[in-house]
């Protein structure tokens, strides 16, 4: 697949608001590995391969085990490789970057609020929203994955 175009050059713009996100989210207090387990998850559901290719090594560099990443697609079949507070993380992400099945749900934010303030799930969702992003534009553009 070809590249189609690079919104970084065509709407430089459009980009730069992007990494505004991006700044913000290194200003949140979300671990490293929080936000790669969302940004990986939603790029699995998305089929982001540009997303997974960085995300996944990023997750790596910040002391994230292979295996965890290898099963986290099917995370909910090994519930006991992730805490209880990464489970709510991933519902979330879910929930949300499927939000036409049934948005993020009652019970769902409840739980968050057992471990998160409301500061946190604001930037988890943040967090969420802005990697769904970068994984539309990736698709949209054929975003290469470098070799």
């Amino acid at each position: 697949m070809s590249a189609r175009l690079n919104i970084a050059t065509v709407d430089s713009a459009a980009y730069k608001a992007m990494m505004g996100l991006e700044g913000y989210l290194q200003t949140t207090s979300l671990t490293h590995i929080q936000k790669e387990l969302i940004k990986i998850r939603a790029s699995q559901i998305n089929k982001c391969a540009f997303c997974l290719d960085m995300h996944t090594k990023d997750a790596i560099k910040y002391g994230e085990t292979p295996q965890r990443i290898f099963i986290l697609n099917g995370w909910t079949e090994a519930r006991e490789f992730f805490t209880e507070e990464e489970q709510v993380l991933l519902t979330m992400t879910e929930e949300i970057t499927l939000i036409s099945h049934q948005g993020l749900t009652e019970e769902t934010f409840q739980k968050a609020k057992s471990f998160f303030d409301d500061n946190q799930i604001a930037q988890i969702i943040m967090a969420i929203v802005t990697i769904n992003a970068w994984n539309r534009i990736a698709v949209s553009t054929h975003l290469p994955i470098a070799k």
